[in-house]
This record gives structure tokens, sequence and C-alpha cells, in this order.
């Protein structure tokens, strides 16, 4: 269940055919899931990859900038591209303890496929989030296998929401959290481009939720919390992903980042010391970028370039945080009741309960 599906418009912008981040041409998504028993732990992790081109990101980068709204938790990957504005890695997004496997994995599948003498570094962005309390985080089960796996199913068709790949373990506002995506359609005469959001939202607090504007949380608090004997609510992380056909340069796509807080903070988000709020954007507008390879001698001097004039770039922007906050509620949506190790269930939000708390706020 979608927010859309439920009669539920956020915004007032329009999504793409498939209000996912894949309508940015070229973007693929891959998800592997681990839901299984190993040697008597609770294992709910996975890995979930994007592949920002049609091809190989490292001989087609494209622009990149990221954001932190809050900084308790982690990437690697993002010197390089406040230094470069470049991205020329898939990103990949894992739970807190699994990150330095997912990265060296990538390294490893990018030394793999060179067929040439490439004089190159590869430093992949790979994003966490905290999945301890439904998954044996302390275990790191999360292999090479499973990297490959998120790499093989990446695709250009609907997005899996919910509990799959780096979202199987996650809570959002103390529900089933996990994958949310959607996207928003520019009109023709704003440039016709496409925003496109994935999330994997780990974060809030219930009594603070809100939905189209709506303080929904207030009447949800009689559904117990997950957080009730152990851990904090609003504890865990948000990880923002922003894809745009648009032509930015880096520092536009910086800017771009940060209005994920903006979507973030409508669903009542974007408060918590605890919560590590990171987001990443990338624009695949500008082509034929000079490929990562530091010993090439061929290269010219210079690179034509487009970009998006600063007074047209604010659709963009409303674009931007409108994704992001119905992604977010599309991951609670997509959410179903898991419960951790020693039993304490983390409650699904089904969408008529939802829509009945909404109705108690005034809603129509």
């Amino acid at each position: 269940m979608r927010a859309r599906q439920l009669g539920i418009t956020l915004g007032l912008g329009t999504p793409g055919e498939l209000n996912a981040i894949t309508d940015v041409p070229g973007v693929r998504v891959g998800h592997s899931t681990l839901k299984e028993q190993i040697d008597g732990k609770q294992v709910r992790t996975g890995v979930t990859l994007i592949q920002p081109r049609a091809g190989a990101a490292r001989l087609q980068p494209c622009f990149a900038g990221y954001h932190v709204l809050n900084g308790n938790g982690d990437a690697t990957g993002l010197e390089w591209i406040s230094e470069a504005g470049l991205l020329t890695t898939p990103l990949a997004i894992t739970n807190t303890h699994s990150m330095g496997i997912v990265r060296d994995t990538l390294i490893a599948l990018e030394r793999d496929s060179l067929a040439d003498p490439a004089v190159y570094w590869c430093m992949p962005v790979v994003m966490e989030t905290y999945d301890g309390l439904l998954n044996d985080i302390w275990g790191q089960h999360i292999g090479p296998e499973h990297v490959l796996q998120a790499m093989a199913n990446a695709e250009s068709g609907p997005v899996q929401e919910g509990a799959v790949g780096g979202g199987t373990g996650m809570i959002c506002h103390e529900f089933k959290g996990g994958i949310g995506s959607a996207s928003r359609k520019l009109p023709a005469e704003q440039g016709g481009w496409t925003v496109g959001v994935l999330v994997q939202a780990n974060h809030g607090k219930r009594q603070e939720l809100r939905v189209d504007g709506y303080p929904v949380g207030r009447h949800l608090m009689e559904i117990a919390s997950p957080f009730a004997e152990r851990g904090t609510p609003g504890m865990g992380s948000i990880v923002v992903i922003i894809a745009t056909d648009a032509p930015l340069l880096p520092h536009q796509c910086q800017r771009l980042a940060q209005r994920a807080s903006i979507g973030i903070a409508r669903t009542g988000g974007g408060t918590e010391d605890s919560s590590g709020d990171l987001f990443l954007a990338f624009a695949t507008g500008n082509h034929d970028l000079p490929p990562a390879d530091y010993g090439r001698k061929d290269l010219p001097l210079s690179t034509a370039l487009s970009m998006v004039n600063n007074d047209h770039i604010s659709p963009l922007f409303s674009a931007a945080a409108e994704a992001v906050e119905e992604a977010i509620i599309n991951a609670i949506l997509a959410g179903e009741d898991m419960t951790t190790a020693d039993g304490v269930l983390v409650p699904g939000l089904d969408g008529q309960t939802l829509l009945e708390a909404m109705r108690q706020t005034g809603w129509r």
C-alpha cells in the first residue's frame, strides 16, 4: 500500500510514471534481503544498491553533492564528492556494522571489471542506518554474495519498498519502516525534468508523525511502541538519495540534497541527537564527463557543461522536498508487523488505521 492508493496526495507536484527514483532515466535499484535464523540469531537486514546511470558509473560519472542534517551516522566516499563533485561508483545502503564489507566488495567488483590498465582508485559511497533491535547487527551477517545479489537485481522498474534490502530491519516513527521511494515530474515550462527519491527510513518519534501536515501520530499512541523496554523513541537514522536528470553542477546538487531536510521535517522528523540524517543528490543531466581514470593523457583541457540557472532551480527544490515527504510515508505504509528476537512487536501501520487517525485530525 502506498500513500496515493489511500487517496493521500502530498504536495502539489505530479509524480512520475512509477512514482519512484527509477523514473529518472538510467537509474536502477536492486535489493538483497536476509530474513533467516543464523546460529540461533535473528537476522533481518540486507543491502540496497543504486546504479546512477545505465552504464558503469566509473565510465559515466555524474555530478553529486551531499548534506548532513545530523551527523550521528556514517558514510564512505563523501570526501571525494565534496572535493571533486563527482559520483563514480554505485551507491549502497546497509546496516551500520556492514558498511565495510559492502565497500570492500564494491571495490573488488570494480577491480574485476577493469578491462584496461586504468590508473584508478575506487572510493564507493556506502551509507547506513541502525537495525540492531530487529537484527543481530553484531553478527555482521552481510557478505560479498549479498552485494553481488543486490547488483544483479538492480533494475529500472518499480522499486520494492518496506522491509527489503537495507531497510529490512528498520523502524520509522515507532512503526516498521525501511525503503520508500517517490518522484516528481516538472512541467515542460519548468524544464520537464524528473526528481526521484529513495529513503531508508529508520528515524522519528510516533507522537510527532505528520502526514500531509496532519498530526496523525498523536492519534496512534495507543499502539504499543517497540521501544517500551529497550532503546529510545526516535533513535536511528534516515538516509536519503535524490536523483535528477536536470543538468546540475556539484554545488547545485548539494543545494538539492539540503531540501531533504524539508521533507523529513514535514513528516515530523529531523530533531533527534541520536539520528544520523545524511542526504546525497546526483544529477545525470550532463553527459560525457571524463571517466575516472587518472592516468589518461588524451583528455581535452576542458569539457562543455550545462546548468540550470538559479532563477529556475526552485521547482527542483520543491520537487525534492515533496518526494522525500512521500517516500517516507510510503516506507511506513509498506511495513508489516515484525518481532524482535525477544518477542517485542514492531507494528506495521496499515492504511485503514492511518486513514482513521487522519480523519480524527480533521482530514477529509
